[in-house]
């Protein structure tokens, strides 16, 4: 059976989730196929190196986060993007408070 969300998302009916220290975030829009995540990071909080079978494409919404995947590192703000292959090594730091929309493909069962 697959599992979708509603048509339409508004943010203050959707629960706060706090996976670490000074990250927050809310699922979004998801089926099997596809997962759109908000992802706010208080400054200094981590996203720990980590890796998943999922692709990601990552968007900037706000802020300045120092990203490393597959071991490269680089600055990345407000407008930028990154793109990250299934089972790559990467992580984050919040350089600048801000805002990740993140897109896995296929959803991240393990975020419900």
């Amino acid at each position: 059976m697959q599992k979708e969300s509603s048509n339409f998302q508004y943010e203050d009916q959707i629960q706060w989730q706090h996976p670490d220290k000074g990250v927050s975030r809310q699922i979004m829009a998801y089926n099997d196929d596809i997962m759109m995540v908000k992802v706010k990071f208080e400054t200094g909080a981590v996203g720990a190196p980590h890796t998943h079978p999922h692709t990601q494409a990552t968007y900037v919404a706000s802020g300045v986060f120092e990203f490393t995947t597959d071991g490269e590192t680089k600055t990345i703000k407000a407008g930028d993007g990154v793109y990250i292959k299934p089972n790559v090594l990467h992580g984050c730091k919040c350089l600048e408070e801000g805002l990740l929309i993140d897109t896995f493909s296929p959803m991240r069962a393990d975020f419900l």
